[in-house]
């Protein structure tokens, strides 16, 4: 039981990440990098624009006051309040400016606006000033007379310039503050909408059904799609192809193993009805030649399912072939002897590849017992094993059976113990597994028969 306080989750699978909203992140990640950079360089021009617009503001006050001969400034007390304009902001019509005009020598001819007077030997052109006992902050412009005996001098606060570019920046970045929302839901709704293709091949592999044979339909009509497609259709025929066989070999293997399993019952049956001594014996014979038939087709079957899952836990190690199909061999010379026949091997000393040895082991051993079991008495076998000058490796097991059965004037054989032939199913896996082949190949002089694996150079592989 569970702790108190604590939940039992069930196991969970791996995290499945949507690759529209993997998409939909990284276009608006792009898109929000590309609007900040545009709204940066936007706010920067405002800035620039409004710093520009406000010193060209004085400098044509200045242009306007210079040519213009007012040398009497209104006391403070009696000056004229400009009239109110609720709809314009405090920095769209400036209050600040304030001008100065001195004579010659220095004194001040008029002054007007808040600003606290500047000094008089300040250069011409613009310049930032800090007035006052707050040290407060304006921009100012000045220039003589053409006969230098008047000079003007306009100032602006630089807080409400500040404020200016401010509000400038502003108005350029908020549309965009509005514009990025509804760019991201049209986005979304648009990499949804090109998506579908996606979702309606994804539903339509997620429906196949491996037992059935089906094809992907042709109606994803896209060419980003047709490799994808194609190769989803190739694994289906195969599939299908690799179910056909299995199905055949299990009905031919219950068929295979049903007689001699019923012959051994009815024997057994038999044996326990009082059967004279011939009949007995006769029957303890064939039920020990069913149960090795039996035994036969068992142990070819193991090795398949051996030779099909070794590949999954043996890695690929440089292998003797010459050294392997010698000891194959020397194992079965002893049965080839009380056949009355005899087993050769005709390879170079030694002969290396990369390969699976207990894979080859196997392949070699099946070629070598079928040529045993499925030949007359008196059979030569011969074990060839060579290189191609291209570094490709061959093997092949060859017998003269036919000769022997020719020369025995076409005697009966006995039924071979491996009709489903399982031993050669076995050599074709191995020579897959190698990317090599296997078949029956063009027999050499005096033998009849001749089974041939061929593997590929090792260039050919890593090519592969």
């Amino acid at each position: 039981m569970a702790a108190p306080g604590s939940a039992a989750h069930p196991s969970r699978g791996p995290v499945r990440h949507s690759l529209t909203r993997h998409l939909l992140l990284w276009s608006l990640g792009a898109l929000v990098l590309v609007w900040c950079s545009f709204v940066f360089v936007g706010y920067r021009a405002g800035v620039n624009e409004a710093d520009e617009l406000t010193d060209g503001h004085l400098a044509s006050v200045v242009a306007l006051l210079i040519n213009l001969r007012a040398f009497e400034a209104v006391d403070q007390a009696v000056t004229t309040q400009r009239p109110a304009m609720p709809w314009l902001k405090a920095h769209d019509y400036q209050q600040s400016i304030s001008v100065v005009q001195w004579n010659a020598a220095g004194h001040v001819l008029a002054h007007s606006g808040s600003a606290p007077l500047p000094a008089f030997n300040e250069a011409e052109g613009f310049a930032d000033l800090s007035l006052g006992p707050q040290a407060v902050a304006w921009r100012s412009f000045s220039h003589w007379d053409v006969s230098r005996t008047r000079k003007v001098m306009v100032l602006l606060e630089l807080r409400e310039r500040d404020e200016l570019a401010q509000d400038i920046a502003d108005q350029m970045v908020e549309p965009g503050l509005w514009l990025l929302p509804v760019v991201a839901l049209a986005l979304g709704l648009a990499l949804h909408r090109g998506l579908r293709p996606l979702y309606a091949l994804s539903a339509d592999v997620a429906a196949l059904d491996p037992a059935i044979a089906q094809r992907l339909a042709s109606r994803h009509a896209w060419s980003e799609f047709e490799s994808v497609v194609a190769s989803i259709n190739t694994l289906l025929e195969r599939q299908q192809a690799a179910l056909v066989r299995e199905r055949r070999l299990a009905n031919e293997v219950a068929h295979e193993l049903r007689t001699p399993l019923s012959s051994i019952a009815l024997q057994a049956s038999a044996l326990g009805g009082g059967l004279d001594p011939n009949a007995q014996a006769q029957a303890l014979a064939r039920i020990q030649q069913d149960a090795l038939r039996a035994g036969h087709v068992l142990n070819q079957l193991l090795a398949l399912a051996r030779a099909s899952r070794a590949e999954l836990h043996e890695a690929t190690a440089p292998v003797d072939l010459a050294a392997t199909a010698r000891a194959v061999c020397v194992d079965y010379a002893q049965a080839a002897w009380q056949r009355g026949g005899e087993i050769a091997v005709v390879a170079p000393e030694a002969l290396p590849m990369a390969g699976h040895g207990v894979l080859l082991d196997l392949a070699v051993r099946n070629l070598v017992e079928n040529a045993l079991r499925h030949t007359p008495h008196g059979t030569r076998i011969s074990v060839q094993i060579g290189q191609s000058d291209t570094g490709a490796v061959w093997l092949q097991v060859c017998d003269d059976g036919g000769r022997v059965q020719a020369a025995a004037g076409n005697a009966s054989m006995a039924r071979p113990a491996d009709s489903l032939q399982l031993g050669h199913e076995i050599v074709l896996r191995v020579a897959q597994m190698h990317n090599g082949t296997f078949g029956v190949a063009a027999a050499p002089a005096p033998f009849t028969t001749c089974y041939r694996l061929d593997f590929p150079p090792p260039s050919a592989v890593a090519a592969g």
